[in-house]
């Protein structure tokens, strides 16, 4: 059967995120091995391992961050590099890795998920601005958009990028521990934006250490200690078993996420 076309609007039904005996590391040292899975269009799928494990590794190769070794990623049936010039990929990074001292406010952080759609001098016009405040108000961040990013508290800095990403409008959602240090209310209000995420077809693959709120909102799940462990529907995979193999295992030193 022929591989699909890459389209700047795939298919129902293809795979949105396509990882096939991926292995990437650091200087020529791998920190995961010979990954492999398929994430279908409308899911959720948690990721989920301990510390040093490769989640955080994982995202960079599948944003182009870093160059596998071997292995290939395509998303939504075009090549990592054809899917970054649309844009179809948006990305929720962990709160260590943001510079929250940096002068810009959350309307223009949120901004930033329109860069691509821009001309060179990345002049915003009315449907940016538009689709910029309709991400501002679906997480409750409106009233704070001319707020300096470092002033929001850190539940709020998770929306602010939250809305980033959805002002971006891509199909395949990243989030890296999106639930690291916020309140019951933030959290509540990211699972219900994921789920709607999925219902109207996003692809959303979600690193998180939060496994009892898992079951509730993931579609499938991926065990992962520098290679895939198990991977499946949560009902089968998300076992005590399979969690207990998952974190009392020694991920190598030299993984650095």
């Amino acid at each position: 059967m022929a591989s699909p076309d890459c389209s700047a609007t795939p298919l129902r039904g293809l795979a949105g995120i396509a990882v096939d005996h991926l292995t990437v590391g650091y200087n020529g040292r791998p920190a995961v091995v010979d990954v492999t899975l398929s994430l279908q269009e409308g899911s959720i799928c948690g990721l989920v391992g301990m510390n040093g494990a490769g989640k955080s590794t994982l995202f960079k190769a599948l944003m182009g961050f870093l160059q596998p070794s071997s292995g290939s990623i395509r998303i939504a049936g075009c090549s990592l590099r054809k899917a970054q010039r649309r844009q179809m990929v948006a990305y929720v990074p962990q709160s260590e890795q943001v510079d929250w001292q940096f002068p810009i406010s959350v309307w223009d952080v949120v901004m930033m998920g329109r860069y691509g759609s821009m001309n060179l001098l990345r002049w915003p016009g009315s449907d940016d601005r538009q689709r910029v405040q309709r991400a501002l108000e679906r997480v409750d961040l409106w009233p704070l958009r001319e707020r300096q990013i470092g002033a929001l508290s850190g539940g709020q800095r998770k929306r602010a990028f939250l809305a980033r990403a959805l002002a971006q409008g891509a199909g395949v959602q990243l989030l890296d521990e999106p639930f690291s240090g916020v309140d019951i209310n933030t959290e509540r209000l990211i699972i219900d934006l994921l789920i709607e995420l999925r219902d109207q077809g996003a692809t959303v693959l979600i690193a998180t250490h939060d496994l009892e709120s898992i079951p509730s909102f993931c579609d499938r799940v991926v065990l992962i200690n520098r290679t895939v462990l198990a991977y499946g529907d949560t009902s089968e995979v998300f076992t005590q078993a399979n969690l207990l193999r998952t974190f009392t295992a020694t991920p190598s030193s030299y993984a650095p996420g």
